[in-house]
């Protein structure tokens, strides 16, 4: 009595000897297929040109794709270099916190930045006043850069016209090699997507990071 073959042993039998139909070429030209392509029967030589079409496609797509990150890649990296080099130049430690902020807007279309630090030297600057504990606190709290509403969120009325601002990020800055806040960024846009709740925050915390660091010297020794 002759066994009845699994289709999955024939399928890695056929896997394992790719020369299988070399040497049975009568088969292949007898096998028959059915296509998605409007459900008729083509050769197996048509299926398989109809499968490599539809590889090629895909292929494709992920090129496109991996093409337009790439160029946005590189459009971020430039954002970035330029933001860093407006701090570079900025030779006043004073003026250092307005320089940063509206490099930011400018290299990076943040229609409204602040930040404040509870930390500085200049304790009667604009950048340290007022009541900074709530905004402190809520900077300890954060592992990482939030997005998202800034209702009810310390630091969020910090920015201009804070009322039409939909979506805010807030980073806290911190001491180098610590998890103690010295401060917090707080960007602001009215395009409630613009800095949304799942937006990823890998960016903004590199952004922070720099930010943290140019600002080292407003703080006291």
């Amino acid at each position: 009595m002759t066994a009845k073959l699994d289709s999955h042993l024939v399928a890695l039998y056929l896997e394992d000897n790719p020369h299988f139909f070399e040497e049975y070429p009568e088969l292949m030209a007898g096998l028959r297929l059915t296509t998605p392509l409007g459900g008729r029967t083509v050769s197996l030589q048509e299926r398989q040109l109809e499968v490599m079409r539809e590889k090629v496609k895909l292929l494709e797509l992920k090129l496109v794709n991996l093409t337009r990150v790439a160029k946005d890649n590189d459009a971020i990296i430039e954002k970035f270099h330029h933001w860093v080099r407006a701090l570079f130049l900025s030779r006043d430690q004073a003026d250092l916190p307005e320089a940063l902020l509206q490099a930011i807007r400018e290299a990076f279309g943040v229609p409204s930045a602040s930040l404040r630090l509870w930390s500085a030297q200049q304790s009667d600057a604009w950048f340290a006043a007022g009541d900074l504990t709530a905004a402190r606190t809520l900077a300890d709290q954060l592992a990482q850069p939030y997005c998202g509403t800034g209702k009810g969120k310390a630091g969020a009325e910090w920015l201009d016209e804070a009322d039409s601002m939909q979506s805010v990020a807030m980073v806290a800055l911190h001491k180098p090699d610590t998890k103690e806040s010295f401060g917090m960024l707080v960007l602001g846009s009215p395009d409630p997507q613009r800095f949304s709740s799942d937006l990823a925050t890998d960016f903004l915390a590199r952004i922070g990071a720099t930010a943290s660091a140019a600002l080292q010297g407003l703080l006291p020794e």
